[in-house]
């Protein structure tokens, strides 16, 4: 069986007054989530909460029980891949739901990141510009997601070099969130985890702020998943903090026979 010890952290920066992110660890049904609202003052946490919540709430209503209705199933990947795809298609329609309830919460939306593991395979899904990554021994840090932004799709099409993106002065524009469009487009991988693997979910205030081999040096000198959150937002921090930066760090243990539902 696979185990995980994980921990988080969310911290408001040194540019913003107020926190737009969330994030959820559910270690019993081991799923891993990091939401940065958009919407300004009140609002995009908003968002975020919104859409953590509706993801955990769906999770571990629909983890145990055979039923799919009324969600169809996308026969290339696990029961549990198609459970976490579906949760954020529910949270973006309850992001949505909000704003018509509220009108004052017009515009507001949110990028989100998650992972649900099962087994020994890990579903990673997002929208936006939220990131996981992987760190195996033998190999460098991994990104498992490509972000969902203007410049970052002008890099794809070979219109823009990587420099050239981290500078852009449109790389913070999203080109989907929870919240958007009327449909979310989810994007969903699967990925086998292994005892000694670690991953990393954040927002793009860490990866505004810190190189993928600053975060790399950053989690191979941590002592414990604790210590590993707390450098890696000290040392964007340091670098000016110019948004929230958020969190959630995973390292994979051998933990015995598995146990079922």
């Amino acid at each position: 069986m696979i185990e995980v010890r994980s921990s988080g952290l969310s911290d408001v920066g040194r540019a913003r007054t107020h926190n737009e992110d969330c994030f959820e660890i559910a270690p019993a049904s081991k799923l891993y989530l990091v939401a940065d609202g958009m919407g300004g003052h009140k609002y995009g946490e908003v968002a975020s909460r919104v859409a953590v919540e509706a993801i955990r709430s769906f999770v571990q209503r629909t983890e145990c029980s055979d039923s799919t209705w009324p969600f169809v199933l996308d026969n290339r990947l696990r029961r549990h891949s198609n459970l976490l795809k579906n949760a954020v298609k529910v949270a973006h329609d309850q992001v949505l739901a909000a704003m018509k309830e509220d009108q004052r919460l017009y515009g507001m939306g949110t990028t989100l990141v998650g992972l649900y593991l099962d087994g020994d395979v890990a579903a990673v899904a997002h929208v936006g510009d939220s990131r996981a990554y992987r760190l195996r021994d033998g190999s460098g840090l991994e990104l498992l997601t490509q972000d969902h932004t203007w410049v970052n799709e002008q890099v794809v099409a070979g219109y823009l070099s990587e420099a050239q993106a981290r500078v852009h002065p449109l790389k913070n524009v999203v080109t989907r969130a929870l919240g958007g469009e009327r449909d979310v487009l989810v994007d969903v991988r699967e990925v086998r985890v292994k005892p000694g693997d670690f991953y990393l979910l954040c927002s793009d205030g860490l990866t505004t702020m810190l190189s993928d081999a600053e975060i790399e040096e950053e989690v191979r000198g941590g002592e414990s998943v604790e210590s590993i959150c707390r450098a890696l937002v000290a040392r964007a921090n340091s670098r000016g903090g110019h948004d929230n930066v958020t969190v959630v760090a995973m390292a994979i243990e051998d933990g015995g026979p598995s146990r079922g539902c």
